[in-house]
Formats: structure tokens, C-alpha cells, sequence
């Protein structure tokens, strides 16, 4: 039986951050300039102060604002939001335990020329409630991609971390303050850093054939797909992974542990 999906309205709250998120990428409010006070805030979207406060605190999470005592202001090294995530050249391998599972695709992406980037993105509602977000609200998410030539894309992947991960994971909870988040934030260690969390980890996956990754011949070639499910003991999610492979480039390796 097919499941069935009720869609809920989006909390005030997130609706006045994804106003002000987007006031922020468009430069409509200019990087260090100060903010509207609580009071205008209310009037222009017509809720309580509580409610814009609610909306602040997420911004000041998101490391998009910053609040002292002579108001809240642009936050001047602020992500760019704007056209999504700013992709950089990961960082050369890093020493680990043999056969270790590197987050995304395993040991074999040492040896690739990978880009990644983090930033912070609304989450669908499907996923959402899956992550204990509310539909729209923005997370922490991770973007990996290794190109080929003429425009290929041999491997990508979109991560997407829950809310206890973020709470649970103290690297993953840095990367919410700006002042340190690294440029470049290598998250292949991440099983490990849950390990070290005190995580115990089970990793469903689910493993597919779609078409449509773009390869250095043109667009439609068949990939291998595979849907990621990571728990701790408790049965808390804390991430969903989604990958794609080309054909001639789907190593996985895998490491199961309690």
C-alpha cells in the first residue's frame, strides 16, 4: 500500500527566516549591515516578536547573522547562499585505519579529484521528517563530485544530516558558527567522528540503476545509484546519503561495525 503524504503548513518562523535567507543571498541586505529591528520585522511580516526571534536564531545557527548589542547584523563572511554551494578541490588523502569507510564513496575517492562543499539548504518535506526537521527547514548538507572530461560527472553525492547528528557530532556542530567553519571542511573521517561520538552505526543501503548522469559522450547514460540510511543504537537518523556512479567508476567499499 502506497504510503500517503500530508503536507503541513511551514512554520511562521521558517517562513520569516527563508524571507530574510533570501534578503541575505540577494544582497538586499548588504554583508555587515545591520538588520531591521524585532519590532519592524514583526510589522512587515506580520507576527509576533517571539516568532522573529525564533527566525534570528536560526540565521545566527546558519552562521548567516550575528548578533551583539547594538543590534544583528549581515554576518560579513557569510556562506554564499545564493547559487547553492561553493564546490573546492578536497583536500590529498588522509592516514586512517586500513579499510576504513570514508565518507562519501569509501578509500577509493582518496585517489580521485574530487570537489565537495557544505552549505546550508532548506530540506524537502520527504526527507525531512525522516532527518526530525520540519519540512523547509534548513540543515547542514554535503555535495561531493568527481568530474571527468568534456563536462562528465564520474561519481556525485548529496548528503543531508539530521538534527540529532548535529547535536551528537561535535565537528559537525562546529560547522553551524561561521568563525569555525574551515574554507575547505574534509568530512571523510565522519563514520569516525560518530564513532568517536560514542555512536554505534548501522548503514542501510539501497542499491539501483537509473539514467541520466551526464558523461563525457552526452547526457542519459545509465549510473548506478545507491541510498544511504545511517542510525545510531537508538535508531536515530543521522544522515541520508543519495550516490551516483558512472558505470566504469562504481567502486564502493564498505565497512560494517557496531
Amino acid at each position: 500500500m502506497a504510503e500517503s503524504r500530508v503536507s503541513t503548513p511551514l512554520p511562521l518562523y521558517l517562513r520569516v527566516a527563508a524571507s530574510l535567507r533570501d534578503d541575505l543571498a540577494h544582497r538586499r541586505i548588504a554583508p555587515g549591515a545591520r538588520l531591521p529591528s524585532e519590532r519592524s520585522l514583526a510589522i512587515r511580516f506580520r507576527v509576533n516578536r517571539q516568532t522573529v526571534r525564533s527566525a534570528l536564531q536560526l540565521l545566527r545557527q546558519e552562521g548567516l547573522v550575528a548578533t551583539e548589542r547594538r543590534g544583528t547584523f549581515a554576518a560579513a563572511g557569510a556562506v554564499d547562499i545564493s547559487g547553492g554551494p561553493v564546490l573546492v578541490p578536497a583536500p590529498a588523502g588522509i592516514a586512517g585505519p586500513a579499510g576504513a569507510a570514508d565518507f562519501p564513496c569509501g578509500p577509493v575517492t582518496a585517489s580521485l579529484d574530487a570537489v565537495t562543499g557544505v552549505c546550508w539548504e532548506p530540506v524537502p518535506a520527504g526527507p525531512a521528517g525522516r532527518l526530525g526537521l520540519a519540512a523547509g527547514e534548513p540543515s547542514l548538507v554535503h555535495h561531493y563530485r568527481v568530474p571527468g572530461p568534456r563536462g562528465a560527472v564520474l561519481q556525485e553525492a548529496l548528503t543531508r544530516f539530521s538534527r540529532h547528528a548535529l547535536a551528537e557530532v561535535p565537528e559537525l556542530a562546529r560547522l553551524r558558527r561561521t568563525a569555525d567553519r574551515p574554507a575547505d571542511p574534509d568530512l571523510r573521517p565522519l563514520y569516525r567522528w560518530m564513532r568517536r561520538a560514542g555512536l554505534r552505526l548501522t548503514r542501510r543501503e539501497s542499491i539501483g540503476v537509473g539514467t541520466g548522469i551526464r558523461t563525457g559522450t552526452g547526457t542519459g547514460a545509465a549510473f548506478l545509484s545507491v541510498h544511504r540510511e545511517v542510525r545510531d543504537q537508538h535508531g536515530h537518523v543521522l544522515e541520508l546519503t543519495d550516490l551516483r556512479f558512472a558505470p566504469d567508476h562504481a567502486g564502493l567499499t564498505y565497512e560494517f561495525t557496531g
